[in-house]
């Protein structure tokens, strides 16, 4: 029998309630953290080719401020130790308290590098998808001026207007985040229709995570310090980088292990930011050597 997809509704301890995706029941546990301007429907396609070779239990929440989940109104709450937070609740809750993986990509990867730098027991290995370290982004803001002009759009999301502006003429404004890195060859007209339906849910709540963000193209960059507790990651990591990112450039993980020391990086070439949808066979065969891996390493 093929997995299916279920969806629930986790009400985590601190009242964030996050709507989940999640796929089977038994075996290693993954947890998929998605981006923006994205949803956790954007992984269904790796979980189900990751079931049906594996058993897992693979579960993919919608963040806070996506979708059906919980959207404060307050932008400072969605600075990282909330996000965080609702991680962390949401593994004790629904994982037993440790994930054997945990996948993650733009944003996602965000709060994935906080939480494996403050909480690494809770993880046995961590990849991590197009989305930098702080200290690598952070230099690269500070002293690159491709990914200076690269990031630029950031500020255009922090806009009181935002929200209004991409909603306008069916998200004219949204849809080249897809289009102009190669969406074209799988931005389909369903998959139109599921994106089109995430974000008539509302577009504020993913705009507060650059609100609140200190990492973007600022004067104030050169006065921010990141302390060693918020960047030190020993957990097992892979990386795994579309090079054709026009958002997120080539370089940004390059001396990651000063930071990240126990780290593998794979460089997909002809991939883009969008890699989790143009080559989702690359991101399964990377998790399925990943959990194979670790299976052998804890056999008695």
């Amino acid at each position: 029998m093929l997995a299916d997809i279920h969806t629930f509704e986790a009400t985590l301890p601190h009242g964030i309630g996050l709507s989940c995706r999640s796929v089977g029941s038994a075996g290693p546990s993954v947890l998929f953290l998605h981006g923006f301007p994205e949803g956790a429907f954007a992984w269904d396609e790796v979980m189900l080719r990751l079931a049906r070779e594996e058993p897992v239990r693979a579960l993919a929440p919608n963040l806070r401020g996506f979708e059906r989940s919980t959207a404060p109104k307050d932008v400072e709450q969605y600075r990282a130790k909330h996000l965080v937070a609702d991680v962390e609740a949401l593994i004790a809750q629904q994982l037993g308290g440790c994930v054997d993986l945990l996948v993650a990509h733009d944003w996602g990867g965000a709060v994935a590098w906080g939480l494996a730098a403050l909480r690494p027991q809770l993880m046995k290995h961590l990849l991590i998808i197009n989305s930098p370290h702080p200290a690598t982004f952070l230099r690269e803001l500070r002293d690159n001026p491709a990914q200076q002009q690269a990031s630029a759009y950031m500020n255009f999301l922090c806009r009181p207007d935002a929200q209004a502006l991409l909603s306008e003429n069916d998200f004219a404004r949204l849809w080249p985040f897809f289009e102009n890195m190669g969406g074209q060859a799988w931005l389909t007209p369903e998959l139109r229709q599921r994106y089109r339906e995430l974000w008539q849910h509302g577009l504020e709540g993913g705009l507060n995570y650059y609100r609140a963000s200190p990492l973007k193209p600022s004067k104030e960059l050169q006065d921010l310090q990141l302390p060693d507790a918020l960047t030190r990651v020993n957990v097992p990591t892979t990386v795994l980088w579309g090079e054709r990112d026009r958002a997120l450039l080539p370089w940004l993980p390059e001396g990651l292990e000063q930071w990240v020391p126990r780290l593998q990086v794979h460089r997909v070439p002809q991939a883009s930011h969008w890699v989790v949808h143009e080559m989702p066979e690359v991101v399964v065969g990377v998790m399925r050597g990943i959990l194979r891996g670790s299976v052998i390493a804890r056999r008695p």
